[in-house]
């Protein structure tokens, strides 16, 4: 994994309060292949794209699946309903499951607490930084809001998941679904 170059951004939409996050430049789903990006789709203009709510429950996403098209630019609108931190990210199965172990050593340093992010960058045991700030993924603490763009390119099937620790393994995914055009 490679360095992060981090810009701040605040994210808020429809007059709700704006949830601070950082975000990155660099392919999406914290550098973990270039396979996955070319499935995963990218980033979009903020505010772009057909609207979709997304409420994040403790250990569950509403809706529990999503169809879009691929070409399609989707605007997903989240908010942690919840009591506890929750992530919203958009990925493949096999990316989640490369990711959890990074959220765990998150949690495991304190930069994440059952309902805070108290930092999103740590140097991981080989010198390198894992920065939680990819724009397929977003961090969001009680009773946050925050808004994600993504245009969607190559048909397949992808998965919302709250990789922190115990929360996927509790049921906290959602199916998402790239139709082809």
């Amino acid at each position: 994994m490679r360095n992060a170059v981090l810009s701040l951004m605040t994210i808020g939409w429809l007059g709700f309060p704006a949830a601070t996050v950082l975000a990155a430049s660099g392919p999406a789903g914290h550098a973990h292949g270039a396979a996955s990006s070319e499935l995963l789709g990218a980033p979009a203009v903020r505010g772009q794209g057909r609207p979709v709510a997304i409420q994040m429950k403790d250990y569950a996403y509403t809706p529990q699946s999503i169809t879009v098209k691929a070409g399609e630019t989707i605007r997903f609108m989240i908010t942690n309903s919840g009591t506890l931190l929750h992530e919203f990210s958009i990925n493949t199965a096999a990316e989640h499951a490369e990711h959890r172990p990074m959220m765990a050593m998150m949690a495991m340093h304190g930069l994440i607490t059952p309902d805070k992010v108290v930092g999103l960058t740590m140097t991981m045991p080989d010198g390198t930084k894992m920065a939680h700030t990819e724009p397929n993924s977003v961090l969001l603490e009680p009773g946050k809001r925050a808004e994600i763009s993504w245009k969607f390119t190559t048909a397949g099937e992808l998965q919302i998941a709250c990789n922190i620790p115990g929360h996927t393994e509790s049921g906290m995914t959602a199916a998402l679904v790239v139709a082809p055009r």
